[in-house]
Order: structure tokens, then sequence, then C-alpha cells
């Protein structure tokens, strides 16, 4: 519980906060922080503080500390944890490494804006002391096979589900969704985010396959993502028996900050590879990090279980107007004659005006990627923090175009269904999308937090 008196100038946050913290002792007055969180995030003015008992409602986005200029918000510091997990001789620590941190890691150390950086990260990564460094890209391959097997099951028997269908790979879109929202939780996708699913298949597959007891590995994730410390902690995601399935997160800005006090030359470190078992995931994978990411994915792989084929040239044009940058993308598709209504939204604001419309009827749709961050996780709560605007708008242009860059026709691996380590990863252990398996490890359940509004 806060008190509010005294504080009219900032946002509320609670001091056991998992994602952020607040210094009083910096704070200007300036007020933007809570122009950021009712204007952008939909939150701050978006509930009574009086009716909620003296509780802050936060989504953990952590677009106040984006917003804040003078330090008094930043990210709850968990960098301790990784240090101590790396120097215990019991225990074998594993990076895994979100999209979006490879175009925003580089901002840190004076590179151009939105530098990808893939390379040099995973290297400073392994001379931090990691045992194994492993890509989320695999991790976002996967909720694809899972989202989209969900996608296309809802297709096949639409009048025994609720539409349209959402993403839930935003954690901080699901607690905003559990929170004002909860009427939309059966619209959610079961499918856990993409770390969330790795951190299960390392904590079982990987173990088992490397040799190593479930407890003794410590998963480190690696997230553009203030709420991805908060999503860590929910116990709907601690699938393998283990304590916890992921160990720790940390933000790009804290990655930078590690590699700082080991006083690494970053920007030439530049031959890092992914250790094998996950070392490929593909370039849907990949722009996951991006706004509009998700549902080409999801689409180009729902289109390849319906029909048997990959999407052609031509027909890859249908999710053009998806591939944006706006905060509010429309299109349709059509897939083996069933045609789609599908929305990609960032920002909680444009978000909760969607979501009106949807329930007023102003718009028709099948199904909508949610993003809280503007942009998508490439412009997440954790990124380094740029102020100046025209700097800022740069980096979020540069962040979008550099993670589309390696997703082309030239490209080798381009679907998700197509990955070599996701086919194995089936045929040796979880038999097929939507297996028993499957669900025990790699889908979730939703809490319905409306009576934290007290209303």
């Amino acid at each position: 519980m806060v008190e509010k008196q005294g504080f009219e100038h900032r946002v509320l946050i609670e001091d056991d906060n998992p994602s952020i913290v607040v210094d009083d002792l910096k704070c200007k007055k300036c007020k933007l922080c809570q122009k950021t969180c009712s204007n952008e995030m939909a939150v701050f003015d978006h509930y009574d503080w009086e009716k909620t008992g003296h509780n802050a409602i936060c989504i953990n986005c952590g677009q106040c500390v984006a917003a804040c200029p003078f330090g008094a918000i930043t990210v709850k510091r968990n960098i301790d944890d990784v240090y101590e997990a790396i120097n215990d001789p019991n225990k074998k620590v594993v990076f895994i490494t979100a999209p979006a941190v490879r175009v925003g890691l580089g901002d840190a150390f004076g590179l151009p804006l939105g530098s990808f950086v893939e390379k040099n990260m995973v290297t400073a990564i392994r001379s931090l002391g990691a045992d194994y460094v492993l890509d989320v890209v695999a991790g976002a391959d996967l909720t694809i096979m899972e989202e989209a097997n969900e996608l296309v099951e809802r297709i096949k028997n639409k009048d025994g589900y609720k539409w349209p269908m959402f993403t839930s790979c935003c954690p901080a879109w699901v607690k905003y969704c559990e929170t004002f929202f909860p009427e939309l939780i059966p619209n959610l996708s079961s499918a856990k985010s993409p770390i969330a699913m790795q951190a299960s298949i390392i904590k079982t597959y990987f173990a088992k396959n490397v040799g190593i007891d479930k407890n003794e590995l410590f998963v480190v994730a690696v997230a553009p993502c203030t709420a991805k410390k908060a999503e860590r902690l929910r116990d709907e995601l601690n699938a393998s028996g283990a304590e916890h399935d992921c160990d720790c997160t940390i933000t790009t800005v804290e990655l930078a900050q590690m590699i700082k006090e080991k006083g690494l030359d970053f920007s030439k470190d530049d031959n890092g590879e992914f250790d094998s078992i996950f070392g490929t995931g593909s370039s849907s994978g990949l722009i996951f990090g991006n706004t509009g990411g998700v549902m080409q994915a999801a689409i180009r792989t729902g289109f390849y279980m319906m029909t048997g084929r990959n999407m052609s040239e031509d027909e890859l044009t249908q999710l053009e107007p998806i591939r944006a940058i706006d905060n509010l993308k429309v299109g349709e598709v059509n897939i083996d004659g069933v045609k789609l209504r599908v929305a990609a939204v960032s920002q909680m604001s444009e978000a909760r005006k969607l979501i009106e419309s949807i329930k007023n009827g102003e718009i028709e749709l099948d199904f909508v990627e949610v993003m809280a961050c503007r942009g998508g996780c490439a412009n997440g709560g954790g990124q380094p923090k740029i102020l100046r605007k025209p700097m800022m708008e740069e980096a979020r242009v540069n962040r979008n175009k550099n993670l589309y860059s390696t997703d082309t026709k030239e490209q080798k691996l381009r679907y998700c269904h197509d990955s070599p380590v996701i086919k194995k990863l089936y045929e040796t252990y979880l038999e097929k999308p939507g297996s028993h398996l499957a669900h025990e490890l790699l889908h979730t359940t939703f809490v319905d937090r409306s009576k934290d509004l007290g209303e």
C-alpha cells in the first residue's frame, strides 16, 4: 500500500513492485511519468485510488522509467542475483536473450541507434561467465507453433470459442486485460510467452539433453521489457517442477551495466554464436520484437497448418499492412478460403480504444495482436533510455527496420515450422503442437484481477 498524500506529482509505485523502484530525492515533480502512464498506457487516472484501498495499479511496463528525465524512477536491479549464480560452482548459468535486445543494446555503447549487435551481445554474455547462451527466437518459434495451432483449432470450431482471439505474449498487456477487461480472458491465447516457454523447455528437455539436473540450472532471461520481471513470478508459469522455470530476468539496460562493470570492449567483440541446441531460429521468430511481428508469424504458420504449404510471395503481401510501424494496423488475410480480419495494436491507450470499438460493435475482428509499448518490444521500458524526441523516434524506426532486415525472401529460414530445432523438439519430445505434454509445459492460465480496482 502507498500513501498518495505528497505524491500527486508522480505515479504510485508499491514498495514490492518487482519491476520498478522510485527515489523521491531525485524527483523534480515534472509529472512526465503520470502523463505517460495515463495518456500512453491508460493506467494512471483510469482507476480510483480510494476504491483500491490505497493500492497502486501497475502493469509493470516500465514506460514511466523511460519517461523520467531525472532517474527518479528506475528498473529494479537484479544483476546481483546473476553474479551470485555465476560465482556459484554448483550452478550452470543459462542466458536466454529476447529478439529486441540485439537492436537496443548497442545504444548503450554509443553505436548508431538501433544497431543490430547480436554477435557482440553473445560474445559479451559469454565473457560475463555464462555457461550457455541461447536465443529466445527459438522460443518465439515454439510460441507460434502452439499459438498458430490454437488459431487453427478456433477456426475449425468457431462456435466453441469467444472471438476475437488475442495474443498473450506481452505480460503487461496480459495484466492489463486481467485487471481492466477480465471478460476477455477467454479470448486470450493460452500459449505462454517465448521466454516462459523456453524456460520450461530448458528445465526439462534441455536439462536432460545436456545431462544437468534442472535444479542446477540457473536461467537468466535478458529482455527489453520490465514486465518480464513480474511475469517470471507468476505461479502459472512454473511447469518444470523446479522452484522457478526462469530464475532471473534482467533488462537490456542491466546487461549493459554488467558489460561495463566487467570492462569489456563491446563494440569489437563481434564473433559470438548461440549454442547450437537452440541456435537456429527463424526470421518469423526474430520479428516478434516489432509490433505486428507476432501476428505475421502466426498467420504464416497457421496458413501452413491449414494448407500444407508455405505462403507464396504474392500471398505474403496480405501481411504488408500489419508490417507497418503505426500503433494500429488492420488488414484481412485469406487462408485457404477462410477470411480473417486481423489487427496489430501497440501502446495500451490505443489498445484500449480498439477494445472499446470491438465491444461496441464498431469493428469486427478475428485475431488481434496487442503490445503494451509503442512499436512493440523493441521500445520496451527496459531498453536504453533516449529522452530527446527526434533521437527517440530515430531509435524506434531503426530498431524496427533492423529486425525486419533479417526477414526477406532471401532468408533461408523464414518460417517457424521450418526450424530444424523446432522440428526435432516435437519429434523427440513434445510430439505435436497442442499435445498433452505441450499443454503442460507451454500453455498457461490467467487470473481475474478486476477486484484490485475495488469496483
